[in-house]
């Protein structure tokens, strides 16, 4: 299959629709190239609020948009195609990639935007009771999931299932495990404190699991703790040094390290009856890395991710870039000792856009640059009035501030970055509502498990 196209004209491939995808698509289309994006899907996630739509505090369509509309100026250009499909393999001597459907998509340059997915390391059979937030269809099973185990307690009459079906237990305690975790109990406390006869749904439990010694370890000490902090007011309990060993449908199982009284260790195994589970500790490459590693010789580091020349490229080839999560990248702010960067949406919108100049810069025979990435800060959110930031001030230089500040900037600038002016509105106004009333507009599930289906979760994802 090929692509409209202007012969003379170099065919530009963009594989990913996500903020580098975008990003380079956006910055090329004023360009003499022909592009072709190429998603799996039809719309573009704004994933910092996934998390949002799996703890029912938003509807989708407040976080996602079509791709074609968001692109609809780019496309009226007439250098922009947008495609529907999988890749499946990539030929980098040919230069060309296969779709799903055998659909071939020749290319001078190529841009490899496809992301990460979930990483269980080498437990991939933990996947069916502990699913990951990647996707829309991730967060309904999610929100499925959480919303079905209230109701599959008001319905049994055995105490020690009633107890299993009201604890839940989220595994990692990255932003997006202490966001769901302290989300997790305010669905609990306020928004369905009110709603069942024979349970009390603030009597739930949330257990924030994480094999490191701190919460959100990519943040200075001081944040750290003060983020467990306001987690235990919330109301969740924290579990730090605590690794994972199994788990299964009626819960899991994990192993601490406790000091003797010679002063040595030893581990001690523990079990949480729990019948619903988050999965939030590990990420990996999307499997397009180990096509790039097959077909170009690159190497990948430890999770699947695509290591890449200081300007985003393939050690021979050039023609080839990889941005976003995918790409095990560093910034050359300081070219003697550079500095990983980080999988976040900011870091990957700035990849897209270098990766489109140093396209073009080749096109012109000149000389590309090295990624440098422009670090303004992290944010993480923790609950109702509870976050934690650390922002660079003009003036001020780095500063960390946490509580409902932390939470009213957090709210401000997640609303900022959101996709269009409709998005923002819906937001704005689901936020509020939420604030004012603790009540949570998208809690309805995708399908109606009938009550043998609801213990083990069980059914097929499927998306609202």
């Amino acid at each position: 299959m090929n692509a409209s196209s202007t012969p003379s004209r170099r065919r530009v491939v963009i594989i990913g629709c996500g903020f580098g995808g975008l990003e380079a698509a956006k910055a090329l289309s004023t360009e003499a190239v022909d592009i072709t994006l190429i998603d799996r899907t039809n719309h573009h996630l704004f994933q910092p609020l996934l998390y949002q739509v799996a703890t029912a505090g938003l509807t989708a369509p407040a976080i996602s948009g079509p791709i074609r509309h968001i692109l609809r100026k780019e496309m009226a250009r007439g250098n922009l195609t947008v495609l529907l499909g999988e890749v499946k393999t990539i030929d980098a001597q040919a230069r060309q990639v296969t779709l799903a459907g055998g659909e071939q998509v020749p290319y001078d340059e190529l841009i490899v935007a496809a992301g990460a997915t979930h990483s269980y390391f080498g437990n991939d059979q933990w996947a069916a009771h502990a699913p990951g937030l990647k996707t829309l269809a991730d967060a309904f099973d999610i929100r499925r999931r959480v919303l079905t185990a209230f109701e599959r307690a008001e319905l049994s009459s055995d105490p020690v299932e009633r107890e299993q079906c009201l604890t839940f237990a989220v595994i990692g305690a990255g932003p997006t495990g202490v966001e769901m975790a302290g989300t997790m109990v305010e669905i609990a406390r306020h928004t369905l404190s009110r709603e069942f006869r024979n349970i009390d749904s603030r009597r739930a439990r949330v257990v924030l699991i994480e094999g490191a010694p701190r919460v959100l370890g990519a943040f200075p000490e001081d944040l750290s703790q003060r983020a467990r902090e306001q987690l235990v007011d919330l109301g969740v309990e924290v579990l730090t040094g605590a690794q994972v060993t199994d788990i299964g449908p009626t819960g899991l199982s994990y192993q601490t390290r406790a000091k003797t009284a010679d002063g040595s260790e030893r581990l001690e195994s523990h079990r949480l009856p729990t019948r619903t589970i988050v999965w939030a500790a590990g990420v990996a490459g999307s499997p397009l890395g180990r096509e790039l590693a097959r077909s170009t010789g690159c190497n990948l580091d430890r999770a699947g991710r695509v290591l890449v020349q200081p300007d985003l490229s393939l050690a021979g080839h050039p023609e080839i870039q990889v941005v976003g999560d995918l790409a095990s990248a560093k910034s050359y702010l300081d070219p003697q000792a550079p500095t990983p960067v980080p999988g976040v949406s900011p870091a990957a919108k700035q990849m897209g856009r270098r990766a489109a100049k140093n396209l073009l810069h080749r096109m012109k025979g000149r000389e590309t640059k090295p990624f440098v990435y422009a670090d303004y800060g992290s944010l993480a959110t923790i609950g109702r009035k509870a976050a934690i930031a650390m922002v660079d001030m003009p003036v001020f230089g780095r500063v960390k501030f946490s509580g409902f500040s932390a939470w009213l900037f957090w709210l401000f600038v997640h609303i900022y970055f959101l996709i269009g002016f409709r998005n923002r509105l819906f937001v704005m106004w689901d936020w509020a509502w939420a604030y004012f009333t603790a009540q949570r507009n998208a809690r309805v599930v995708p399908d109606a498990p009938t009550p043998s289906t609801l213990p083990e979760h069980g059914g097929s994802r499927q998306a609202a």
